[in-house]
């Protein structure tokens, strides 16, 4: 998939079915997808729509319901205004703590939310195919994946292919080792910020498109206490 000429074209996406155009102006609460407007106040109210879906499920006032009357529409296609990169961790599903429908949120996931080769072919496709405007690296507290980057930076090991999670995650750990407050905390935040930048150091599709002001990408910590999402600064 890093010939986005291979890729299906977004114009075959939509073709394959008019409902879809529905999908497109009903993507989120502001009908933001029916913006033509490519630049970072885009990006901003895609976050917006983020943020205020997050409001609603830590009031617990959700407003989106199973999908069942929509599975044949979205059939049809796709066209998720946003990205995110996250972790597999089973207490983090991204459409219930945005309380976005399926469709609205393009989800790449692994273990400790890092950039790997195919996640970020799979966020390349999102923006070159599926137009998404924003990618947010999402982050969790309590991540085990970063604890265990912590036990990793003093020197444990781990079995399996659980060792290459935590050596991902090190340069995290290793950087704020000995700084004020909770460490795993702190490697948390800085493994989500680290991962937001390798995202344009790593990708030409994707700095191409943060250059021309096409997409927006942010991080964020989720509180699995309160159900709160920060965006980090």
């Amino acid at each position: 998939m890093s010939d986005t000429s291979n890729l299906i074209s977004r114009k075959a996406l939509l073709a394959a079915g008019a409902g879809l155009a529905a999908i497109a102006l009903d993507a989120g609460p502001l009908g933001l997808r029916a913006a033509a407007a490519t630049n970072a106040t885009v990006g901003n109210a895609h976050l917006s729509a983020l943020m205020s879906g997050n409001a609603r499920f830590v009031a617990g006032t959700p407003r989106c319901i199973p999908a069942t009357a929509r599975r044949t529409e979205l059939a049809n296609g796709q066209a998720p205004f946003a990205a995110i990169l996250g972790c597999s961790d089973s207490r983090v599903p991204a459409e219930t703590i945005f309380d976005h429908d399926p469709g609205d949120i393009f989800v790449v996931r692994v273990a400790g939310n890092f950039v790997t080769d195919t996640g970020l072919g799979s966020l390349e496709y999102s923006v070159a195919v599926l137009k998404s405007e924003l990618i947010m690296v999402l982050g969790h507290s309590s991540c085990g994946a970063v604890k265990a980057a912590t036990q990793a930076a003093q020197g444990e090991t781990f079995p399996g292919h659980i060792q290459g999670l935590a050596t991902a995650i090190e340069p995290a750990a290793k950087a704020t080792k000995g700084k004020a407050g909770d460490w795993v905390a702190n490697a948390t935040a800085e493994n989500v910020r680290m991962n937001a930048k390798a995202l344009l150091a790593q990708s030409t599709i994707l700095s191409e498109a943060h250059a021309a002001g096409k997409i927006t990408i942010v991080g964020a910590v989720y509180d699995l206490h309160t159900g709160k999402v920060t965006i980090l600064s």
